[in-house]
């Protein structure tokens, strides 16, 4: 079938005029979309602003990661060490103003600094040098090396850990803990005692520096460098304390702060390392097949056009084709699918899938740093970068939140002892409990893991979305717009039969159809000319051939006119053609004018399509297919889906008309449109819904690139499952943040009213911080478990 007579039944895929939107390089043309940009460069359709809300799901992305992030001229930096909120701010805004450099960003999790330099301008050759001086202004000990490849996958491995009096962290904290629980009963219980008082208070002073030593040292480097941090409060704080003689109090706050920096620490390694192994898909070795036997050498070294061999219980090490044996795949770490996958010669394969039973030999198509499973680690790593809305306020309100704390802490210290009469000893010890609760730390770090757990949880289920941006909009879904062919359906069309007026035999028409339709390689026009060589029947000479966008097509076949397409193709002619019973895709063949029969072409519904708009329906999630097919055929499998709004005979600016309305509707509700197609065809759509995802990208780049989240096997429950995982992340991240502003809320509270003291307090807010990051940590043990 030629393609615009395929067209025929599926406008979407019609009209030069429309085919030039489809610029499969990852972007679509904002024209196209009817996007209009932004102050700041987002990227916003104009519809999101009849109600005051904007779109979470492009404009975000567009807003913190400029579309050039993963170009090649980005530069990264793998930061070790740099775990400070505030430093980070200031190391970033510090390279923003350098004159060479557009932009910049910094991914607390991932440790990764990526610099985005202004177009026309050539970066130093000693930015690798400027960057450790920036960096190492702020944090000394911060080792940064340069990711040279900014494809470059990101490690996790941290060094020995630094030693003070001798001693790692871990130690200085237990021996300070068991010195100052040995110090507290002999300064509480001998008061008259000179000798003992002084003992008790050496013992808090070695405490305090076992614990607090390098928080000091942090402190007075950062004050230097005009640095508000937390290192600091904890100092002034502590040191408050030793001024009006609470000398327990003082230890007691740095010794409890260390003590949730150092838990704190262990359970954000310990989920980036968990994160690492969802995503530690790709072997490390492969064994290479030569003319001297097989020799084992690094994944890394594959070139195209190798052959590997993979043997039981091994991964396959890149994307390739099976070129001898058979074996039984497991995909699940790409495709998410439990089923094993079952291969022999011929069949595609792609690195991560793991061989259970069976040997075969591979022959390399990529390179292991091009392949699909390095893709997907690529762009969840670099998924971090691009932040959703909470971030975003989370970024902006701890700005503001320490120094409107540490405001109120002036006020509570100063006012009541000036204005009313107050103890200034009472009043400055209360004052200092804001400072120990005004750092937002839980929030800073919890947050960002919560969503990069959540990114990562949905790989392992083949679910790979781009940003946290898109996590948080798929958790609003409202609507989704499916694409019908490919998508619910299966796309693998079959010959199912031909209605003929009796006047000429089954034949003739399947020969004069499949002799307009020779030499396409579009599905439906193969099964009609397949069908036709399994028949014996030969084509015949085509003259004069026409193309019809959005009909078919007119040619002379045996000196007759013969026309080949859909319904309006033989309307045009004033062809009459009789009502058809039945459903599937009809190509109508007539001749001279007269209709000679229908050819009809089946296309069958996916096995889990039916359950995904079950699930869709129980989530409160409407769900609306979209076809260039005519209104019988969709009509049919809307109802066998379930499915109550359906739309038929579209080109692909219908499908943006209709996603460009829902969107008006929804974003005035606080809800979410998604559309899903194949990532190509329907890029325009793609690119106007707030979360686009391309279903069945296993190994399609172009389908990877146009899409906002992918689903890489064939299966549309994926998308219950993305959205269920999106709304448990969100979940979470809500908790943590009523979690953390409420116990700080009422610490200051509490302690403004003089109810509790700064122990509490310090091991009040420390315990809270705790409590978020593992909180935030349930994600990546969800994914674990399915694993």
């Amino acid at each position: 079938m030629s393609d615009n007579c395929v067209r025929s039944q599926d406008p979407g895929l019609n009209s030069g005029a429309d085919l030039k939107l489809v610029k499969i390089v990852g972007k679509v043309e904002p024209e196209a979309v009817n996007c209009v940009s932004a102050p700041g460069g987002d990227k916003t359709s104009d519809v999101s602003h009849g109600c005051g809300l904007s779109s979470s799901g492009k404009q975000s992305a567009e807003y913190s990661v400029p579309d050039d992030i993963q170009g090649e001229d980005a530069i990264l930096f793998y930061a070790r060490e740099l775990d400070c909120p505030h430093c980070s701010a200031r190391i970033v805004s510090d390279l923003k103003n350098l004159p060479y450099i557009a932009d910049a960003s910094y991914n607390l999790l991932t440790r990764t600094l990526v610099l985005i330099p202004k177009e026309g301008c050539s970066v130093p050759d000693d930015i690798t040098d400027t960057v450790r001086k920036t960096v190492n202004g702020y944090e000394p000990d911060v080792t940064v090396e340069r990711l040279e490849d900014s494809n470059e996958s990101i490690t996790t491995d941290e060094g020995d850990e630094k030693k003070l009096f001798g001693l790692d962290l871990r130690n200085r904290l237990i021996t300070g803990f068991v010195i100052f629980v040995a110090a507290l009963p002999l300064f509480y219980a001998v008061q008259d005692s000179m000798t003992v008082r002084v003992v008790s208070c050496i013992c808090f002073l070695i405490s305090y520096l076992l614990s607090g030593f390098e928080v000091l040292t942090d402190a007075f480097r950062k004050i230097r460098g005009s640095l508000f941090s937390e290192q600091m409060l904890m100092t002034v704080a502590s040191l408050g304390a030793v001024a009006i003689g609470e000398y327990p109090e003082a230890v007691a706050v740095m010794l409890f702060y260390q003590i949730g920096e150092y838990f704190q620490e262990r359970a954000v390694n310990r989920s980036r390392a968990s994160i690492k192994a969802l995503l530690d898909i790709c072997p490390d070795r492969a064994n290479l097949e030569t003319p001297d036997g097989i020799r084992e050498i690094r994944a890394a070294d594959i070139r195209i056009g190798d052959r590997v061999i993979v043997r039981p219980g091994e991964k396959v090490p890149c994307d390739g084709t099976v070129v001898n044996g058979h074996a039984g795949l497991d995909t699940s770490n790409l495709t998410g699918e439990s089923v094993p996958r079952f291969v022999s010669s011929g069949d595609d394969v792609y690195s991560g899938f793991i061989s259970k039973d069976g040997m075969i030999t591979v022959e390399a198509r990529k390179k292991a740093s091009d392949s699909a499973a390095s893709e997907i680690i690529r762009l969840v790593e670099k998924a971090g970068e691009r932040k959703s809305g909470t971030e975003n306020f989370i970024s902006v309100f701890a700005r503001y939140y320490t120094p409107a704390v540490v405001a109120l802490a002036l006020i509570t210290a100063l006012v009541p002892p000036l204005l009313f009469g107050g103890v200034w000893s009472v009043w400055i010890e209360r004052a200092l409990i804001f400072l120990v609760v005004s750092c937002p730390c839980a929030l800073v770090i919890s947050i960002p893991l919560t969503y990069f757990s959540g990114i990562g949880a949905a790989s392992r289920y083949g679910i790979m979305v781009k940003g946290s941006n898109y996590l948080d909009a798929l958790a609003r879904t409202g609507t989704v717009f499916f694409d019908k062919t490919g998508t619910l359906t299966r796309g693998t069309f079959s010959f199912a039969g031909i209605s003929s007026n009796g006047t000429v035999s089954d034949e003739r028409i399947l020969q004069l159809a499949s002799s307009a339709e020779h030499g396409s390689a579009h599905p439906v026009a193969r099964s009609v000319t397949e069908e036709a060589d399994r028949r014996g029947i030969a084509p015949l000479k085509v003259t004069d051939f026409t193309e019809i966008p959005g009909k078919g097509i007119k040619a002379v076949i045996d000196g007759c006119e013969v026309l080949v397409g859909n319904d309006g193709l033989l309307h045009s002619g004033n062809i009459g053609i009789p009502n058809l019973s039945g459903s599937g895709t009809v190509i109508h063949v007539a001749a001279d004018g007269v209709y000679l029969g229908t050819l009809i072409i089946a296309d069958t519904v996916k096995k889990d399509s039916v359950e995904t708009v079950r699930n869709l329906k129980s989530l409160g999630i409407e769900s609306v297919m979209l076809s260039g097919d005519n209104e019988k055929i969709v009509a049919s499998v809307a109802a066998e889906l379930e499915i109550a709004e359906y739309h038929s005979s579209l080109f692909p600016d219908d499908k943006v008309s209709l996603v460009e309305e829902r969107l008006k509707q929804s974003h005035c509700q606080g809800k979410t449109v998604v559309f899903v197609g194949d990532g190509i065809n329907d890029a325009p759509a793609l690119a106007l819904a707030d979360v686009g995802m391309a279903m069945g990208a296993m190994g399609s780049d172009a389908a990877i690139e146009a899409a906002d989240a992918v689903i890489m096997s064939d299966e549309p429950s994926k998308l219950v499952t993305g959205i269920r995982i999106a709304r448990k992340t969100r979940t979470i991240v809500m908790q943590n943040i009523v979690l953390a502003l409420t116990v700080k809320f009422m610490l200051m509270i509490l302690g403004a009213m003089g109810i509790i003291g700064m122990w509490f307090a310090v091991f009040g807010d420390v315990g809270v911080m705790i409590l978020a990051v593992l909180n935030s940590m349930r994600m990546i043990f969800r994914s674990s478990s399915k694993s």
